[in-house]
């Protein structure tokens, strides 16, 4: 296998464009995986129907028909032509998976370039989660400067009620003709 970088290979917001949030899982659509991997999505699962085994419930699921019509609106597909069978979706451990029964030098890359792209993902996360918690605490009273913070969101909320008092008289734009007379 040649040696070259990974990154050259396909942009990281094109990969995270396409990861989905299906019952309430991070997963890719066999369709975009057969595209980012250079297969047909028909050669994509033959491999997978071959080796059905590598995929639990838990790395591979079959979308409804009311999940296919949701995510079909959200990403603006056309009803005419396109895929004929719903799709699968793959979690993370899924697409790792997958990589395995398509083993090819850019199914490689490309496989890497996705794991990557996950684990941002949830770096991302998790560093909201920790913000959030840190408000929390804040608005909570759970540090030491809480009372003061406390105060400042207080007047703030404040400023933000005040109705507004001061009114502009509408001016008339453009040209006003002189008063006859």
């Amino acid at each position: 296998m040649t040696v070259r970088s990974d990154k050259e290979l396909i942009p990281q917001e094109f990969i995270e464009n396409k990861i989905y949030l299906i019952r309430g899982e991070k997963v890719m659509l066999d369709r975009d995986l057969a595209e980012l991997y250079g297969v047909s999505v028909k050669r994509l699962k033959e491999q997978v129907k071959r080796n059905l085994a590598r995929f639990p419930a838990d790395f591979m699921i079959k979308l409804n028909f009311k999940e296919f019509s949701n995510l079909r609106s959200q990403i603006a597909t056309s009803s005419w032509g396109g895929q004929r069978y719903l799709p699968y979706a793959f979690s993370e451990n899924g697409v790792a998976m997958l990589s395995s029964v398509l083993n090819s030098e850019r199914a490689i890359l490309v496989n890497i370039q996705i794991m990557r792209t996950f684990t941002r993902i949830r770096k991302l996360l998790a560093s909201h989660k920790e913000i959030l918690r840190r408000l929390d605490q804040l608005e909570t009273g759970q540090t030491r400067q809480s009372e003061q913070i406390v105060q400042i969101f207080q007047v703030i909320k404040n400023i933000l009620d005040l109705p507004i008092t001061l009114k502009r008289k509408n001016k008339k734009i453009g040209f006003i003709p002189p008063a006859k007379g």
